[in-house]
């Protein structure tokens, strides 16, 4: 079974979001979702979230592709994700390219293209 490990904070859920889990699941057979939790983001990434910990957990638990989520509570958790987790292949945006190349002895890495047009950032924006 080839497992895939994809990271975010996946708040304000929307197709890019979607088509990203579509893709990554799509290279694999067994889709994990790192799952950034409020502390994460409010003392090492410096953003709140609309949603909390637990209801974006739950959007993303309804959706098909998604196997199973985990808290993301910190930057340097990945190596160990990634080996307790079995995983072959790593999948983020391509915002994020190289970032994540130090995983490659552990597991593929793979950057692949954003949706163009949406981002939660976009959406917040919007709404102001």
């Amino acid at each position: 079974m080839k497992k895939v490990i994809t990271y975010g904070t996946f708040d304000l859920l929307h197709y890019g979001h979607v088509r990203l889990l579509k893709r990554a699941k799509e290279l694999g057979d067994y889709l994990v979702v790192g799952l950034s939790t409020d502390e994460f983001n409010q003392f090492k990434k410096h953003k709140e979230s609309y949603n909390s910990y637990a209801e974006r957990k739950y959007i993303l638990e309804a959706i098909r592709y998604v196997d199973e989520v985990i808290p993301e509570e910190d930057w340097d958790q990945k190596i160990t994700d990634v080996k307790k987790n079995n995983i072959d292949l790593f999948v983020m945006g391509d915002d994020w390219q190289g970032k994540f190349d130090f995983l490659k002895p552990y597991c593929d890495v793979l950057y692949l293209p954003r949706t163009p047009g949406i981002s939660t950032t976009k959406i917040k924006s919007d709404l102001k």
